[in-house]
């Protein structure tokens, strides 16, 4: 008996021990899980005139079966299964590949509906399915994401009674006055028409339904997440303001405008006793590092720590180095803890930290470790904040008492994603790169126009410049036809000896190796360094100019992007060569792109729209959330609707006793508890 929507899928006929266990990998738990699994598109099952139907058109034929099966195998676990069709006068040829369990449900003289692929020369069809010719509800067939261990339509039927059995449990999420302004449809209708719509007008009716509830939830969640954060105390960090202005004096550069309007939204941030929970945004180059040792040392001058987590050794030690030098003329006592940090030389840190005699430790994950105990920790700054998982961030946070949080991050995100992935977050952007910088030229070469561009880069090398040559894989592969980086480093050595020394950078190497690589690159006893995407971030080397990428069209824009803002960090002109055979017309669009423009937002923005949010930023490495029905570049003007309506929801006090928000709030506390952020 249906008792409620929380029920486990377990108590549903037909769902034993091992149907449940595949059905939770597709994450579904509970009869809720189960409605709310929405079909990723429809089949248009309407049964068509073979008059009006179009070569290779999907389509539904409904007739008689006028012969016998046939079954023929051939190959190993290959078969096929013909019929004829009879309709009205004339007769068909079916054929369905490697479905041999079909023959049970074809007999001569029955009627039958198939739907499948029709071949008007051959005057036949190739089926996928038989479907129920007397079934009206399925003028639409849903289709679902499904896996091995369990099939499509398995799930239909499953939920099919789950909505038969639970349907009348089915209550109203979005408040009442909203979905009349907005004229959606009941939870109940929304939820039926998604699995089982009668015409396309529903199914779109419904998907409108779903997708605003979806982003509304969401909305929610970072409405409360940020209301939760500001109501928490935090710590009020009084800083020394004559020390810090002194110290900005011994800068050797003066700062920008865009650098000082952040470092003044961070320091109120600071002062105040409200938490903060700040992402700092700005461009390859822009100057986030010293903004960050601005902020970092007016948290010192207040008595307390501070922390720097970067994504890999390579850029915290970078970080530590170029911050001992920023501040070398102060007391600050910088640190640095990673994986390769020797037992013995890990035991005096830590102890020094426990003491307070470390004011700045910076390193990679090994900062949120047991064991790291900080005696003052103020100010936690994430350095490429997408490389972390939203629980690393949360667990660095949790070091010490409540510590003002800062993010960084070089991965442009444009404000459609700036909404979705950090809308618990106030952001501060740098949009202006420092004085006397010149825009990177970039170029876009085919494969055959390689040598060229290398006899490019051998006079760069010639006028006493540096050079970088990244590829995609560390070896060669057989499935993907892409240069590696040994055989290139291999042919690069040979093309430019005796003059010059080519080396070889890739993530399978020891930590030690990539040091000692990076410290001749730097030093200029290599003048040309091979690598995989491991100098993607944070490598700063001003004396090399070229960046020259093989096989580019393998690279999304934003990673393209920051690569080619691993030069033009001097003063002197940089390129950047893109070496690509793009294989369709989005490829194309995207390296033109890159040559067009060095505008880290606009090339975010078309990445975006080219290749849609999940691989902009890696979905699971950025904390975006995966929406199931919506999504935000198509459906942004709903998100940004969605957002004032959840600030307005939660800006009334008391809101969760209004009868008409009572059982949004219920499911937005179940969906708190879910993510740790409720007790």
């Amino acid at each position: 008996m249906a008792t409620a929507l929380t029920d486990p899928v377990g108590v549903m006929t037909g769902v034993g021990p091992t149907r449940q266990k595949a059905l939770a990998e597709l994450g579904i738990n509970t009869i809720a899980d189960l409605l709310t699994y929405y079909p990723f598109r429809y089949d248009d099952l309407q049964v068509k005139d073979v008059n009006e139907i179009a070569d290779q058109e999907k389509v539904t034929l409904k007739g008689t079966v006028a012969s016998e099966p046939v079954l023929a195998r051939f190959g190993r676990k290959k078969n096929r299964l013909n019929f004829r069709l009879l309709i009205d006068h004339d007769v068909y040829l079916v054929t369905f590949f490697n479905q041999p369990y079909l023959m049970k449900q074809i007999e001569t003289g029955q009627p039958i509906a198939v739907y499948g692929k029709w071949d008007a020369k051959r005057s036949s069809i190739t089926g996928m399915k038989i479907i129920n010719p007397n079934n009206a509800e399925q003028a639409f067939g849903s289709i679902y994401p499904a896996s091995k261990s369990i099939r499509q339509g398995t799930i239909q039927k499953l939920i099919k009674q789950a909505y038969d059995n639970y349907g009348n449990l089915i209550v109203d999420i979005v408040p009442a006055p909203l979905a009349e302004k907005y004229r959606l449809l009941s939870r109940q209708q929304m939820i039926h028409d998604m699995h089982f719509p009668a015409s396309q007008e529903a199914s779109t009716a419904a998907r409108r339904s779903a997708t605003y509830e979806e982003f509304l939830l969401f909305q929610m969640q970072m409405q409360a997440l940020r209301q939760a954060d500001r109501t928490t105390d935090g710590i009020a960090i009084h800083y020394d303001n004559a020390r810090l202005k002194a110290f900005i004096k011994t800068l050797p550069f003066e700062l920008t405008g865009a650098q000082k309007r952040v470092v003044n939204e961070i320091c109120l941030d600071l002062k105040s006793p409200k938490h903060m929970n700040r992402l700092l945004q700005g461009d390859v180059g822009s100057g986030k590092t010293i903004v960050a040792a601005i902020v970092m040392y007016a948290a010192i001058t207040a008595g307390y720590q501070a922390a720097l987590m970067a994504p890999t050794e390579i850029l915290a030690e970078q970080h530590a180095n170029n911050l001992a030098q920023v501040f070398a003329a102060t007391d600050v006592n910088v640190a640095l803890l990673t994986g390769s940090t020797k037992p013995a030389a890990r035991k005096v840190l830590l102890a020094a930290l426990a003491a307070g005699e470390i004011d700045l430790l910076i390193g990679t994950h090994a900062l949120i470790q047991d064991g790291v105990d900080y005696a003052n920790l103020g100010l936690v700054i994430t350095d490429e904040q997408h490389r972390f998982g939203v629980n690393q961030r949360a667990e660095f946070r949790q070091k010490g008492h409540k510590p003002d949080a800062l993010a960084m991050t070089a991965t442009p995100i444009p404000r459609t994603l700036a909404i979705t992935a950090y809308g618990e977050m106030d952001v501060s952007e740098i949009d202006e790169l420092p004085a006397g910088r010149q825009p990177i030229q970039t170029t876009w070469v085919r494969s055959n126009q390689a040598n060229s561009a290398l006899s490019f880069v051998r006079k760069q090398l010639a006028s006493g410049a540096q050079a970088y040559v990244v590829t995609p894989l560390i070896e060669e592969s057989e499935t993907l036809d892409v240069k590696n980086a040994e055989a290139l480093s291999a042919n690069l050595q040979e093309y430019f000896a005796p003059d010059y020394q080519v080396g070889l950078l890739h993530g399978r190497m020891k930590p030690d190796e990539k040091e000692a690589i990076m410290a001749d690159f730097k030093a200029g006893k290599i003048q040309l360094l091979v690598s995989t995407t491991v100098i993607e971030v944070g490598v700063d080397v001003k004396n090399a100019t070229v960046m020259m990428i093989y096989d580019a069209d393998r690279f999304g824009l934003a990673q393209l992007h920051q690569l080619r803002g691993r030069v033009g960090r001097g003063t002197q002109a940089s390129y950047c060569i893109l070496v690509a055979d793009p294989k369709n017309e989005q490829g194309v669009q995207r390296m033109q792109i890159m040559t067009e423009t060095t505008n880290g937002f606009v090339l975010a923005q078309k990445d975006l729209e080219l290749r849609g949010s999940g691989e902009v930023l890696g979905v699971k490495q950025s904390g975006m959330p995966s929406f199931k029905v919506g999504d935000p570049i198509a459906d942004l003007n709903v998100l940004q609707v969605a957002q004032q309506d959840a600030h307005a929801i939660v800006a009334v006090p008391d809101w969760q006793q209004q009868p008409d928000n009572q059982a949004l709030a219920q499911v937005l506390k179940t969906k708190l508890a879910a993510v740790g952020t409720l007790d």
